[in-house]
């Protein structure tokens, strides 16, 4: 099957800078030792040394992401990230999991790992509550592709999409873990960013929460 991204092939991505990226790197501290959690081709941890001077350290299933990692001088280890992790308590300063926590099997493991290794922790997700999406299934009826980024139900890697308060409530499962800030990506449209001021759950559909372990 052609259109298929369960097993992600970096090889074929360009290097283009995600929109999410500015954002993340904005909640770092200068000199920060950082772990990216599924970090693909590496972009973001190029892009956080380069801006902030973070000491990173990487870790990502795809076999084409970690070559191409390794590729760069990135230290980075091939492995699944919702398992307990090969790093010592409080290793790092920052755990960040940039729009991958819908695609792994156990996102509660991931996140107390997160929790375990590092004082502050960084995910980002779509929020799959956004507007669009629920007027596709009001009216189609049918999981909404635009979110799944073109993919059916069926071929996608996005196994536990998510929405705002579904996060919240992980944050409480989990437990041991304070909000602190969070971002969201702009629409690209005033109405739809001003609305997202007000009601987020529906309007934000790219989401960057920070939390600090208590």
């Amino acid at each position: 099957m052609r259109n298929d991204n369960r097993n992600y092939d970096y090889s074929g991505i360009p290097a283009n800078r995600r929109p999410e990226y500015s954002k993340i790197i904005s909640l770092l501290e200068t000199g920060s030792k950082v772990l990216d959690l599924g970090c693909g081709n590496g972009l973001l941890i190029e892009a956080m040394q380069q801006e902030k001077q973070c000491q990173c350290k990487g870790m990502e299933l795809s076999e084409s992401g970690v070559e191409i990692c390794r590729q760069k001088g990135l230290d980075v280890i091939s492995g699944r990230i919702d398992e307990t992790l090969p790093y010592g308590d409080n290793e790092f300063d920052v755990a960040v999991c940039n729009v991958t926590i819908q695609m792994v099997m156990y996102p509660e493991k991931l996140l107390a790992e997160m929790k375990r290794v590092s004082r502050y922790q960084i995910v980002s997700f779509p929020n799959f509550a956004y507007f669009i999406n629920r007027f596709d299934m009001l009216f189609n009826g049918r999981m909404p592709r635009r979110m799944l980024f073109g993919y059916h139900w069926y071929n996608t890697g996005h196994i536990h999409q998510l929405s705002v308060r579904d996060y919240d409530e992980l944050l409480l499962a989990v437990g041991g873990l304070q909000k602190k800030r969070k971002l969201y990506v702009s629409a690209g449209f005033k109405l739809i960013d001003l609305l997202g001021g007000l009601f987020p759950g529906w309007f934000r559909k790219t989401v960057i929460l920070e939390t600090v372990k208590e």
